[in-house]
């Protein structure tokens, strides 16, 4: 391997492990913005010079660190798309997505400051809590945060999620979205349409 394309992939692995370490700390917010657990499972923490909340329970925050750090294999080979934080209610119908939708450029051959790439990702951190006036107001709910379903093979193994109120066109509220190479970076909220599905 020649020592371009060694740098190449250095510069991806870096690259992807800055966003999945972005990720577990956005996700964890989204958590605590829907406020379904109560407000004292949260600790106040600073990340990227902003503060943020991290789960107290052990078990929450494994659950989150696990999850999204699955994904750094096939974030670092450009498998994930989306990845999306799913509120259910008790029935098992989801009722609202926070859709993080990833585009990390392959072929990107220049170097990137990681203060810049911070930089870019911390503007998400500060949108996220003036954003809770977009979402719905939740009954008793549980989450699940699961990558989007891929065309690639290797992302087969994840679980779909879709349910019949989805296959309509949902109401979609963007949150923020940033282009800086390599990384595009969308966050969106996704409410399922109110219309019933056409057969």
């Amino acid at each position: 391997m020649n020592q371009f394309r060694f740098l190449l992939l250095l510069l991806l692995e870096e690259i992807a492990r800055i966003l999945v370490e972005f990720l577990e700390v956005a996700i964890t917010s989204v958590v605590f913005l829907k406020g379904i657990y109560p407000r004292g499972a949260f600790e106040r923490r600073r990340y990227l010079n902003v503060v943020v909340h991290k789960a107290r329970h052990p078990q929450l925050n494994e659950y989150i660190h696990s999850a999204v750090n699955g994904l750094l294999p096939f974030i670092d080979k450009g498998l994930v798309d989306r990845v999306a934080v799913i509120f259910f209610v008790d029935d098992g119908v989801p009722i609202e997505r926070f859709v993080f939708k990833l585009n990390v450029n392959q072929s990107y051959t220049s170097k990137v400051e990681q203060a810049d790439l911070e930089f870019s990702l911390r503007s998400f951190l500060i949108k996220l809590p003036v954003s809770e006036p977009l979402t719905k107001v939740l009954p008793r709910t549980y989450f699940q945060s699961l990558p989007q379903p891929s065309t690639s093979k290797d992302a087969e193994m994840w679980i779909t999620t879709d349910t019949k109120q989805w296959q309509q066109p949902s109401l979609i509220i963007p949150i923020k979205s940033m282009s800086s190479e390599p990384l595009g970076l969308q966050l969106y909220l996704e409410h399922p349409s109110l219309s019933e599905p056409k057969n």
